[in-house]
């Protein structure tokens, strides 16, 4: 049976290999610490499946909101 989180934010598998050599990276670069595959996969998992959905729906409001004031100014240009 499949996790219901794993349906919320895909990624290729390039992306993914991209996201994870970013957080070995960072580790290293920030931190002095040699992060290896697994570790930097188990904290990406942590990133997408816990804080992501918090980035995507802040983004989903603020297209929404946007695209609301949009059809809001739309009703300026009516001809009365």
């Amino acid at each position: 049976m499949k996790d219901k989180d794993e349906d919320k934010i895909k990624l290729s598998k390039e992306k993914k290999e991209d996201m994870i050599y970013a957080i070995q990276e960072y580790f290293f670069d920030k931190r002095d610490e040699e992060l290896g595959d697994l570790a930097s996969k188990m904290m990406l998992k942590f990133i997408v499946e816990e804080l992501a959905p918090e980035f995507y729906n802040q983004g989903v409001y603020d297209s929404y909101k946007y695209m609301n004031d949009r059809s809001e100014e739309l009703l300026s240009i009516q001809i009365n």
